[in-house]
């Protein structure tokens, strides 16, 4: 079974989605990990201030720490390799570095020219209008 372990940079929290202002990025990614343990992938996570210890017990994430100081942080291991050092990878990349198939969960939005030019018959999408109000009576 592969698995996934992530040493982050020191944040207030194990995930770093905490506080007024969430990074949405790190948000994205703690729903990744989680789409990963869903899917049988073993997931283990790190935080420099809270785990200090365990960086230090892995030999490349320590030469990491001495190297960068921390700067090289995230750093994501499968297995026992280092496989991405400094970014978080989105869900396609954690994916296909589990050896899984990422759903597409998100909509296409290029549209043509001839499609964009049409009048659209939803709600507020340039439906005909009488008044002050589309035909549907929705805006």
């Amino acid at each position: 079974m592969t698995r996934i372990t992530v040493y982050d940079p020191a944040m207030c929290c194990s995930t770093g989605v905490c506080g007024p202002e969430v990074d949405p990025k790190l948000a994205q990614f703690t729903g990744d990990l989680d789409w990963l343990k869903s899917q049988g992938i073993e997931v283990r996570r790190f935080n420099l201030a809270q785990e200090p210890a365990s960086f230090v017990e892995n030999p490349a994430i320590k030469a990491i720490l001495e190297r960068s100081g921390g700067d090289e942080l995230p750093a994501i291991v499968v297995n026992d390799t280092v496989v991405s050092s400094g970014r978080y990878p989105g869900r396609d990349e954690l994916a296909a570095l589990a050896g899984l198939n990422a759903p597409r969960v998100y909509v296409e939005l290029n549209v043509g020219a001839e499609q964009a030019a049409k009048p659209s018959s939803g709600c507020c999408g340039g439906a005909s209008t009488r008044g002050s109000k589309t035909k549907s009576g929705c805006c």
